[in-house]
């Protein structure tokens, strides 16, 4: 990702992934590289889906954030079926530890080159 999400003012959603990729990024894996850009598009395709940022260092260390209208639309992202194997592959295949955060954004600040 090399750009800012276009975010509506709050409130909405953010749901905040952090991750290590099992021995880092040692060259690159296509199973994991299609997977993303999947689940990238699928996301996309969802109602209340609002955008993403994301970033992996060469260690395999991974953030992404993608926003939600609602709280209904995130939970309602999570049982979609493609998503859901998704995130079995990353439990057994892909990821030595995870962690996901949800939280509800009130206020948002931009800097230089912000709106």
């Amino acid at each position: 990702m090399t750009d800012f999400a276009p975010l509506p003012e709050p409130p909405y959603y953010a749901v905040i992934f952090t991750s290590q990729r099992r021995d880092g990024d040692k060259g690159a894996d296509k199973d994991y590289d299609a997977m993303a850009a999947r689940m990238a598009d699928l996301a996309a395709q969802q109602p209340g889906y609002l955008g993403v940022e994301t970033s992996r260092d060469a260690a395999g260390f991974g953030i992404t954030v993608s926003y939600w209208a609602d709280e209904a639309a995130l939970k309602a992202w999570k049982q979609v079926a493609e998503h859901a194997l998704a995130q079995e592959l990353g439990r057994t295949r892909w990821y030595a530890r995870y962690s996901l955060r949800v939280a509800r954004v009130e206020r948002q600040y931009e800097g230089p080159g912000g709106r």
